[in-house]
C-alpha cells in the first residue's frame, strides 16, 4: 500500500481531477476494407500477383486482423488517467495499474503491431522515379489523403504493383499514423514506395511510434482545465464529459491493455477473446466483439487489480524479422513529429474522413 501511495503522488492528471471523456480517434482500421477492394479490383491477368506482393509486404499481416475489433474508450481513457511521470526513458509511458508502475514502451509496440523498428534514415535522399504512380495518377500534384482513398476506391489501376503502392501508402498515412484527411503526401514517401523492397525494410514501427508516443503522452493536456471551463459556461449538469483526439496509433494501447490486464480477458467480463492460431505480432489475436460498459471496466481497475509489468517477447517473437531493430536508433520521442497537435480544441479541429469514433469513457 505504500508503494502506491508514493506511485499514485507521481500521477500526471491526480485522481482528484479525473474526469470522465470521449475520445475521437484517428486510426481507420474500419477502412481496411477499401485495400481489400482495392486489390480485387487489380484487372485479372495482375490480381494474384497485386495481392500476393501487398500480403508479403510490411502491412500484409494487417489484412489478418479481425474486422470487427472495436475500439473501446473506455479502456484507453482510463490507461491515460493513470499515466505517471517517470524517470525512464522520454520515449515511454508508464501507468498505475493495481499497485505497480506499468512500462508502454517501443518494445511493447513492436509486439503489438509486428512493424520493423530500427535508425530512421535520412528521408532525403529517395529520388523521384520518372513516371511513377505519383506522376500517372495524380500528375504530380500534392494531394490530400481523401484523393488518395478515392483513387483506391474508383479501383482502375494502370500497372503491376500500382494498386499495391497506393495500398502501402494509405495503409501508413491513413490508418497507422491517423493523419487528417487534408493532409499531404510527402514527397519522400512517392519516392520510397517506387521500390518495394525498400519500402518494406524501412523502420515503419520507429516511424509511426515517434508520432504515437507524442500524441498519446499529450492527449490529455488542458483537458481538465478546458472540461472546468466548459461546465462553468453551461452548467455541470450539461458538460459531463470531456471529448479530445487521439491521433497516432491508440489501437496499440488497447491491445497493449489486453495483453497487460488479465482480467480483461475473462470471459465472464463479455469484452473478447483470444485467437490463438495466429502467428505474432499480437495485434492479431484479440478479438474485441463488443465494447465493456463502464461498470464492467470500473470494477477492473480498481486498486487491487494485477498486471504485468511490461512485455515480454517470447523466442518465437525475438526471430521475427521487426523485432531485430528494437534496440537500434535511440529516443524516439520528438516534439516535432505531429502537425496537429492531440489537445486542439474541438471548434479549431479539422474535419475527419469517414465516421467518427466517439464513445464514452468514464473515470
Amino acid at each position: 500500500m505504500h508503494m502506491r501511495n508514493q506511485l499514485k503522488e507521481s500521477l500526471k492528471t491526480p485522481v482528484r481531477e479525473w474526469f470522465k471523456g470521449k475520445i475521437i480517434r484517428h486510426d481507420h482500421f474500419h477502412d481496411l476494407v477499401d485495400i481489400d477492394n482495392a486489390l480485387n479490383s487489380v484487372p485479372e491477368h495482375l490480381r494474384i500477383e497485386d495481392r500476393r506482393r501487398y500480403t508479403k509486404s510490411c502491412f500484409g499481416h494487417f489484412l489478418m486482423m479481425h474486422r470487427e475489433i472495436h475500439f473501446s474508450a473506455g479502456i484507453v481513457h482510463r490507461l491515460l488517467l493513470r499515466e505517471l511521470h517517470h524517470d525512464g526513458p522520454e520515449d515511454e509511458m508508464r501507468f498505475l495499474l493495481g499497485k505497480h508502475s506499468v512500462r508502454f514502451s517501443k518494445v511493447e509496440f513492436c509486439l503489438i503491431t509486428g512493424l520493423k523498428f530500427g535508425v530512421i534514415p535520412d528521408t532525403a535522399r529517395y529520388d523521384m522515379v520518372e513516371n511513377g504512380i505519383h506522376e500517372r495518377y495524380f500528375q504530380g500534384r500534392d494531394i490530400e489523403f481523401e484523393e488518395l482513398r478515392a483513387v483506391l476506391r474508383i479501383g482502375i489501376f494502370v500497372e503491376q504493383y500500382d494498386a499495391v503502392k497506393l495500398c502501402l501508402l494509405f495503409m501508413l498515412n491513413w490508418i497507422l499514423m491517423g493523419v487528417d484527411e487534408r493532409d499531404k503526401v510527402p514527397v519522400w514517401q512517392w519516392r520510397l514506395v517506387e521500390d518495394l523492397d525498400a519500402f518494406d525494410a524501412f523502420p515503419w514501427g520507429a516511424h509511426v511510434y515517434r508520432r504515437s508516443i507524442y500524441c498519446f503522452k499529450h492527449a490529455l493536456d488542458g483537458r481538465r482545465e478546458r472540461f472546468e471551463q466548459r461546465q462553468q459556461e453551461r452548467g455541470a449538469d450539461v458538460h459531463t464529459t470531456e471529448t479530445y483526439n487521439i491521433y497516432g496509433l491508440p489501437h496499440a494501447l488497447l491491445i497493449f491493455a489486453f495483453e497487460v490486464i488479465p482480467e480483461l480477458g475473462n470471459k465472464k467480463c463479455g469484452i473478447r477473446r483470444a485467437i490463438s492460431e495466429l502467428p505474432p505480432p499480437r495485434i492479431l489475436k484479440w478479438e474485441l466483439s463488443q465494447r465493456p460498459w463502464g461498470r464492467k471496466l470500473d470494477g477492473i481497475f480498481t486498486e487491487r487489480m494485477f498486471a504485468r509489468r511490461e512485455l515480454v517477447p517470447t523466442s518465437v517473437e525475438m526471430a521475427q524479422p521487426y523485432y531485430e531493430g528494437i534496440y537500434l536508433g535511440g529516443s524516439l520521442y520528438d516534439t516535432d513529429v505531429s502537425d496537429i497537435p492531440s489537445h486542439v480544441p474541438e471548434h479549431e479541429r479539422r474535419r475527419s474522413a469517414g465516421p467518427i469514433d466517439m464513445e464514452g469513457a468514464y473515470s
